[in-house]
């Protein structure tokens, strides 16, 4: 298409007249901004638009980018365009309105590289429609990206020694006021600009309920900590911001992140937002009955415990100085639980997929006891476990079913406990005692059977075998060698989560924080 031809389309479609219209190229400057680099030349529209495009364009393919300038009287017909000199800068402008909170172009000029800003200033008030009395300040609008670039420019200088060219934007306001920081939340045009740069709007959603969301906030990309939660407790009509605690989205799971946000343990809100190269606009948040400093210096763990006599489960939520130990855990749960008697001895388990791994020493530091993916289970330690003789064996019992899909493979379910068996004990009689802990009726119980289970395979006993002499002499220890139970599973059916163990009680289930 011929360039004649092309302006004749722009004349149809804006309703400029050939004769008003002066088209610009677009230049990429160094600091990766886009500016009207200059006009074209008679030369330059000898062309088509397609050869055009290649003589500007290194990029290939690349679309050719022009700027239409046209000059508007003042009952906005288009009027002839005035020549342009090699003294003419090419300036647009853009006026700011610190009580409208609005940045809107207005119009260009072209102003001599030897005159100065104070002589446009009558020109640029009546482009606003301020008075002629009122006093206004200029900026140039150097970049946006990554961070903003505003300059004052100083109205006494030449246009030259400002360092302006073609294309280059002038920001102007009325100047700012003594109480302008008072009355406007943005009182000048670097402080809008950095604003709009830096615009976020996060929703928040309650951890307890991470797939609704709560309320939102327009925040800034760089309030610090501090800024962030006080918003938030403002919001929530918390008194003490030091109360909320904020957790970051996981962009590929879509939930919370496992562990929150330490007390001022990032600086900014990008940095909340992060999430590896992806930026979330979701954060959760809860109100803490402390100030989190405070909880920081406390390590919690949920802890569920067993009552040794009555069918009965309590979770409790155990705070204690990070230095704590196990013994002062169990100590704890004394004070919050019933026993069965005043001198009963407590023990900490880590249960996880239904089976028992680990039984903390008592001296042990509860700092590193991770309780988010395991289940930490106190219970009274029987005192027919206290009295083993040489010959005994404390093993792990666990139920199982046969997996539906391959006969070959177990699956444990139910809670899993220690029992101790003698050197000579037939499976009869355990079974006898298996019955009488577990409480099951005779018909249901004629049904299970009973296997020596390694490493996922069972060998089944008859009630005749001597059970003792398949186990090893290690107390609590070999948790792959197990006494099994097959039964169907007949507890509810639980939405599968990270620890199936957690919440997956068949037993009255009360919950203490």
């Amino acid at each position: 298409m011929a360039f004649a031809q092309f302006k004749e389309e722009v004349a149809k479609e804006f309703g400029i007249p050939t004769q008003f219209q002066r088209f610009w190229l677009w230049a990429k400057r160094q600091n990766h901004t886009y500016r009207p680099n200059r006009p074209l030349c008679p030369q330059d529209e000898a062309h088509t638009v397609g050869q055009l495009k290649e003589l500007v364009n290194k990029a290939h393919n690349a679309e050719l980018k022009l700027f239409l300038e046209v000059e508007l009287g003042l009952d906005l017909k288009p009027l002839p365009l005035p020549d342009k000199t090699r003294e003419d800068i090419f300036l647009l402008f853009k006026l700011y309105e610190p009580e409208k909170e609005q940045l809107r172009y207005v119009g260009r000029l072209f102003v001599k590289a030897s005159g100065r800003p104070q002589d446009i200033l009558p020109k640029l008030k009546m482009l606003a429609g301020f008075s002629q009395d009122d006093d206004i300040e200029l900026y140039e609008e150097i970049k946006f990206e990554p961070n903003v670039m505003c300059e004052y420019i100083d109205n006494r200088l030449l246009f030259r020694s400002c360092q302006l060219e073609d294309g280059d934007i002038i920001c102007f306001q009325k100047s700012s006021k003594a109480d302008s920081a008072d009355r406007y939340r943005f009182p000048d045009v670097p402080s809008f600009l950095t604003y709009i740069r830096n615009r976020q709007v996060v929703h928040f959603r309650s951890l307890e309920k991470p797939k609704e969301d709560d309320f939102f906030l327009e925040m800034s990309k760089i309030f610090t900590y501090d800024q962030v939660v006080e918003k938030v407790a403002e919001k929530l009509g918390v008194d003490d911001p030091s109360k909320i605690r904020l957790t970051s989205h996981n962009c590929y799971s879509q939930q919370p992140k496992p562990q929150p946000i330490k007390y001022r343990g990032v600086e900014r809100l990008l940095d909340m937002l992060i999430h590896y190269n992806q930026t979330s606009d979701i954060l959760y948040y809860e109100v803490l009955d402390i100030p989190l400093p405070e909880l920081q210096a406390l390590k919690t763990l949920k802890v569920t415990y067993h009552h040794a006599t009555k069918d009965e489960v309590s979770v409790h939520s155990i705070r204690l100085p990070k230095n704590s130990t196990v013994g002062d855990v169990l100590n704890d749960i004394k004070t919050k639980v019933e026993l069965s008697h005043p001198n009963a001895e407590l023990r900490l388990l880590e249960v996880f997929y239904h089976k028992i791994y680990k039984v903390f020493a008592p001296n042990e530091k509860i700092e590193n006891i991770n309780d988010q993916y395991w289940t930490l289970r106190a219970e009274e330690v029987p005192d027919e476990e206290k009295n083993l003789g040489p010959f005994d064996r404390l093993i792990h019992v666990y139920h199982f079913t046969k997996d539906t899909q391959n006969q070959t493979q177990v699956q444990n379910f139910g809670e899993p406990f220690f029992m101790v068996i003698r050197e000579d004990e037939t499976l009869s009689s355990i079974k006898e005692r298996i019955q009488r802990k577990l409480k099951v009726p005779d018909e249901d119980f004629s049904k299970w059977k009973f296997a020596y289970i390694s490493l996922g395979r069972p060998d089944y006993f008859e009630d005749s075998d001597t059970v003792a002499l398949k186990f090893q002499r290690n107390m609590y220890g070999a948790w792959e060698q197990y006494l099994g139970l097959e039964h169907p599973d007949t507890a509810p059916r639980k939405a599968h989560t990270i620890n199936q163990n957690r919440h997956s009680f068949e037993r009255p289930v009360k919950i203490y924080n």
